[in-house]
């Protein structure tokens, strides 16, 4: 089953095939925050910012997860690369 983003009951993203593909997405978008999480575990847990949410989804009839998936890694290496340079 693939998951996407969502705010409330709204998609916000592509679906991609799992839910790590996500947080992964979510994460790069700035969109990930630490919390401290309970008194049991002493280092922080990722929670989403503001309402967001990730949930299992149908994808569009004209989306493919996988390739979703393959384009979000090629435009983070794109990213890198063009951040690479300008330094």
């Amino acid at each position: 089953m693939p998951y996407a983003l969502f705010c409330q009951e709204a998609k916000l993203s592509k679906a991609y095939p799992t839910e790590a593909d996500v947080w992964r997405l979510a994460r790069q978008s700035g969109l990930v925050v630490d919390a401290v999480s309970d008194e049991e575990r002493q280092e922080p847990r990722p929670v989403l910012d503001n309402d967001y949410e990730i949930k299992p989804c149908q994808p569009d009839p004209d989306e493919d997860p996988a390739r979703n998936k393959a384009e979000a890694e090629r435009d983070a290496r794109s990213v890198l690369q063009l951040g690479s340079k300008a330094a």
